[in-house]
């Protein structure tokens, strides 16, 4: 399959340093995912925390997936893939697709998870908070990393609490009560105490 492809580079002012970069990045913290594709080459997967929504018309998202991976070869082969957000019960999962398995597993085993197949192929993590298949449209390549933005052609959510990653570690996300400012009573998002109002 012929994928659209553009190679990125920049031109402005010479980048941070790594470490410096990675310390940052540190800070943010992000949803953790399973990226998987299956087909004539087989199954491969990858723990991905650089995932996003791009267009909800069409609805696309994006996902970042180290140029050294072997997953890079059987989604370019395949066409597709499957992304199933992990919720707080799958760190073992992320660490196995991170090449971090935990005793008596392999690295990228799927027996550390039960797995089903999306309509694409694409093994999906049965009990994931949600997942998404999808069909690659475009990818770009930034640095160390090949960028698939995949259009998306069936979704499921099931729930629960997804799985959250910062500062090296992972932990689940905890409800914030509004700010409060005593110079302004009464003020607050009005929309977190309400429901959505049908339209």
């Amino acid at each position: 399959m012929t994928i659209p492809e553009a190679d990125v580079r920049s031109t402005t002012a010479p980048p941070v340093p790594k470490d410096r970069f990675r310390a940052a990045m540190g800070a943010a913290a992000t949803g953790v995912t399973v990226v998987a594709t299956g087909g004539p080459l087989g199954r491969f997967a990858q723990t991905v925390s650089a995932m996003c929504s791009v267009s909800e018309e069409p609805p696309t998202l994006l996902v970042c997936v180290n140029r050294r991976s072997p997953l890079n070869e059987a989604i370019q082969a395949h066409g597709t893939f499957a992304v199933s957000v992990l919720g707080r019960q799958h760190d073992h999962v992320a660490d196995t697709f991170a090449g971090r398995p935990w005793p008596g597993k392999e690295r990228w085993d799927f027996t550390c998870g039960e797995w089903t197949h999306a309509p694409s192929g694409a093994p999906r993590l049965t009990d994931a908070v949600a997942s998404f298949d999808c069909a690659v449209d475009t990818r770009l390549t930034v640095g160390t990393h090949h960028i698939y933005v995949g259009l998306i052609h069936e979704v499921t959510a099931a729930g629960g609490t997804p799985l959250v990653y910062s500062d090296r570690r992972y932990a689940r996300p905890e409800a914030v009560a509004p700010s409060t400012f005593p110079a302004f009573p009464g003020a607050g998002p009005a929309h977190r105490d309400q429901q959505r109002m049908p339209r």
